[in-house]
């Protein structure tokens, strides 16, 4: 059903099935109480479109309404699509799960790293989080730099023994091993097999002539008084920590940049929309098929469904986390003093990932729903916050599920 509603905020538009109204009523109240300014979401059962919402904002300044095409920078969503090039090859057998990294990418088996895993890249159990030397300016847009430097580093734990948010290395690591099978960049490989065949309008590298479409991240700025997370606290505090090398050291990255949207930067430099993320997803939460077409096999969903790591504290986020192969699991992390902005409440068999303010795409093959949302204006945090998992609860309730004490939407 059509929908069309006037906010002091700007217009939102789009339509939503009956069932679902309780998700159109959260994302209004985003806009009227929770500082939304541009964003959209979409949620879909198969190939058909259950909910497509957008509204507010893409450029606030000039008033520009958030348009059906509008794009944004979607953080770590980005590790999902890079995630999902590595289980195309795993799937058709080309590169294999417990294989060593090094069998794909020689000059990977430097210093320590020769046992190091497929697996353990994609589960950030790898050891290589952040970089310790100071890379040059530029270096996140120098793709042969990036894996030069992460082919040369030592591993900050015993790989295996332990995990910890690989949060800016993972594209590099899982990327270059794309590249070295396939003989394409992780940007070409992903647009090949998967932005064009499905239609998914998301892209790791986003040409000069799409760059009109995108909304300018509006950062978040904390109250006086706001209680950080301690990876935001460590970060802080400490110049020479994981936190901060990982989040820091980064050659003077700058997201909202043309450099920037042009680089194949996997981890966190994807630029798309919540239909985008809905779409990519939707073959996950339908047994690997999507409009007829077998993308995955089951076998190969299950893998990314399956919980690798979890519980423990996450050496970089410095909290318990839970990773399938490449996707996060559900986190429920409530119980901690800033766990409403560590935490990501999902479905027991979903998997996704969060984009830091607050995006997030997944699927959860249970209820058979793939889901996207992004925005413009940031919010607290590296997972979800109110606007996000208000939007994932609502849609959760209104289809029959109930939060449980396992951490996870279960069938009432």
């Amino acid at each position: 059903m059509q929908r069309e509603i006037w906010t002091e905020n700007g217009l939102i538009q789009g339509t939503c099935v009956v069932e679902l109204e309780p998700v159109l009523d959260v994302f209004v109240e985003n806009f009227k109480t929770r500082g939304e300014v541009g964003a959209d979401l979409c949620v879909m059962r198969g190939d058909q479109t259950l909910v497509n919402l957008r509204g507010g904002y893409q450029s606030i300044k000039e008033r520009i309404p958030w348009q059906a095409d509008s794009l944004c920078v979607l953080h770590s969503c980005t590790k999902g699509a890079t995630a999902l090039c590595a289980h195309w090859l795993l799937d058709r057998g080309d590169i294999l799960l417990h294989e060593p990294v090094a069998t794909y990418w020689p000059e990977f088996a430097q210093k320590g790293k020769d046992s190091v895993t497929i697996a353990m890249l994609l589960n950030h159990t790898a050891g290589l989080p952040a970089l310790r030397a100071p890379l040059k300016p530029g270096a996140y847009l120098d793709w042969h730099y990036m894996v030069e430097q992460l082919a040369a580093e030592q591993p900050f734990w015993e790989p295996g023994t332990r995990h910890g948010y690989h949060m800016t290395t993972f594209g590099w690591l899982v990327g270059e091993v794309v590249r070295r099978v396939s003989g394409l960049s992780l940007g070409t490989f992903f647009k090949t097999h998967f932005a064009d065949p499905l239609a998914v309008d998301l892209w790791i590298g986003l040409p000069a002539s799409e760059h009109g479409r995108v909304s300018r991240l509006l950062r978040w700025k904390p109250e006086k008084g706001f209680q950080h997370a301690p990876f935001t606290r460590q970060l802080l505090a400490a110049p020479k920590s994981i936190q901060a090398l990982a989040y820091f050291n980064n050659g003077g990255y700058k997201a909202d940049s043309a450099e920037s949207y042009q680089c194949e930067f996997g981890a966190g430099g994807g630029i798309g929309n919540g239909r985008a993320l809905a779409r990519l997803y939707a073959p996950l939460a339908n047994r690997g098929i999507f409009n007829g077409v077998r993308v995955f096999s089951e076998d190969q969903i299950e893998i990314m469904a399956t919980t690798a790591v979890a519980g423990g504290q996450d050496m970089t986020l410095l909290m318990p986390s839970r990773f399938s192969y490449g996707f996060m699991k559900s986190m429920d992390n409530r119980y901690r003093p800033s766990g409403h902005i560590e935490s990501c409440l999902l479905g027991l068999s979903a998997m996704g990932h969060a984009g830091a303010g607050g995006s997030l795409g997944f699927a959860d093959p249970d209820l058979g729903i793939s889901f996207g949302y992004a925005m413009n204006k940031m919010g607290p945090g590296i997972l979800l916050n109110e606007r996000s998992q208000n939007l994932v609860n609502a849609t959760y309730k209104s289809m029959g599920y109930r939060f449980s004490n396992s951490g996870n939407w279960v069938k009432v």
